[in-house]
């Protein structure tokens, strides 16, 4: 009997413990790292992480623990989903745990706002000998959680290896493509989070449905700018990790980053609110932008609303007032 293949998850959020207990669920063995006691105590005694994933039952193949060092041993796949800002810190701690042998899949969205790097550069400039890849596109944690029918990109630099760790991952309700376009699946997972602020933002401020489809179509055509310049492949934006993530996390509350342009929108206190990426990403990607000099205005505004150097009225009135043009 073959054995079974090991993966270990870094994070004991809602997007670790959704990724975790799909994996356990698909066959795998699969242990989970978390810092917090009590989120590790739930998973092993009562298989739920009350804390992110409310009322959601896990695998009860998946197994915690506090201890990075047990986790890590052995294992054949690590999936790292620590929020983009936080990753840079925590794998230097984790670094000399990590065994260069198993493959590290980035699951964080984002660009690191201090060096404008991608999560794949920073992970490689802190742990050059270790073979990464990156896990994005349409997905909600609480619907992976609860097994409900879900698609999203693989990517690494090798196609071999994005197929494989694509197979290891996929199960009959979560479904992983493969690609080679490493830099393509990051940048439509960062950008797409600043966009949806801008359309949480447009619904919240009483813009309408239609402002809000001009938004997100138009900040699509700068994410695809932005990409291209990075050397993202054009059919990596317009698939799951790109067009697929925009359209799902511009269109609904359960995005973080869609709430929280909502509550912008309306003037609502923001203090104590979720994680939202975006907020992190806009400022960086708004200057990478510039400084390639690609045109970019959604996004750039989107940081000078975040900045609090314009109101949103003032950011659609000076959006609506560019000079008219050929639309492609």
């Amino acid at each position: 009997m073959s054995r079974k293949p090991s993966i270990a998850v870094i994070g004991g959020g809602a997007w670790g413990s959704a990724l975790g207990t799909m994996a356990a669920r698909n066959g795998n063995a699969v242990r989970l790292y978390a810092r917090s006691a009590t989120t590790v105590d739930s998973i092993n005694k009562y298989h739920r992480n009350e804390t992110y994933l409310p009322g959601i039952d896990l695998d009860p193949a998946l197994t915690a623990s506090t201890d990075a060092r047990e986790v890590l041993a052995g294992v054949d796949l690590i999936l790292c989903v620590i929020p983009a800002q936080a990753l840079a810190r925590a794998l230097k701690e984790l670094k000399n745990l990590i065994p260069v042998t198993a493959p590290l899949v980035i699951c964080a969205k984002g660009i690191e706002r201090h060096s404008g790097k991608l999560m794949s550069e920073l992970v490689a400039r802190i742990m050059p000998d270790q073979t990464l890849g990156a896990l994005s596109g349409p997905s909600f944690a609480t619907d992976v959680a609860r097994g409900l029918p879900t698609a999203v990109t693989v990517a690494a630099r090798r196609q071999a290896l994005a197929d494989r760790i694509a197979l290891m991952l996929s199960g009959p309700t979560f479904r992983c493509y493969s690609t080679d376009d490493l830099v393509g699946v990051e940048i439509g997972g960062a950008l797409k989070n600043v966009l949806a602020i801008a359309a949480g933002a447009a619904i919240g401020r009483g813009f309408g449905a239609s402002a809000q489809a001009a938004l997100v179509t138009r900040g699509f055509v700068e994410l695809r700018r932005i990409g291209e310049a990075m050397g993202a492949r054009p059919e990596t934006i317009m698939g799951l990790s790109g067009l697929g993530d925009l359209m799902l996390t511009c269109s609904t509350p359960q995005s973080r980053n869609y709430s929280y342009g909502l509550a912008l929108g309306r003037g609502e206190d923001l203090a104590g609110r979720p994680l939202a990426e975006g907020v992190a990403t806009a400022a960086i990607a708004a200057e990478l932008a510039a400084r390639n000099n690609i045109e970019a205005p959604i996004i750039a505004t989107v940081a000078q609303i975040l900045d609090r150097h314009i109101t949103i009225d003032e950011a659609m009135e000076a959006l609506l007032a560019r000079p008219l043009k050929n639309e492609s």
